[in-house]
């Protein structure tokens, strides 16, 4: 963070006025629990051996997708800085992006949940 000090002559007397600017590497991030991590770390692999089994370079993902080498290396370590939609743009092109439509599909603790409610409404 950065602070600019300004100063102004207002009715005879200077005053001091501070104005605080965020740097960008003092973005708020997510806190990253260790099983969170390690559904990352995972996610990413299973990223580099699909990249890999396709006989496919980062340098040519990179360039299929329009992002650097740096952010493929960071998606195949599961960096949990990089974009969900970056993530998506490098499974489209390993042919893999419907797989995200399997996220949350079957959500068995919603519907046992839902399911109480109703229960609970139906006795009233």
């Amino acid at each position: 963070m950065y602070t600019i000090l300004t100063f102004a002559f207002v009715k005879g007397k200077y005053s001091m006025q501070s104005t605080h600017i965020k740097k960008a590497s003092d973005k708020r991030s997510a806190v990253m629990f260790p099983k969170n991590k390690k559904i990352l770390l995972t996610l990413g692999e299973n990223i580099k051996l699909a990249r890999k089994r396709r006989k496919l370079t980062q340098i040519l993902i990179s360039e299929r997708t329009g992002l650097s080498r740096l952010t493929i290396r960071n998606i195949e370590k599961g960096n949990s800085g990089v974009s969900i939609g970056h993530y998506l743009v490098v499974l489209s092109v390993l042919g893999l992006a419907d797989d995200l439509l399997h996220i949350a599909k079957d959500d068995e603790l919603g519907r046992k949940l839902q399911d109480i409610d109703l229960l609970a409404s139906k006795n009233r």
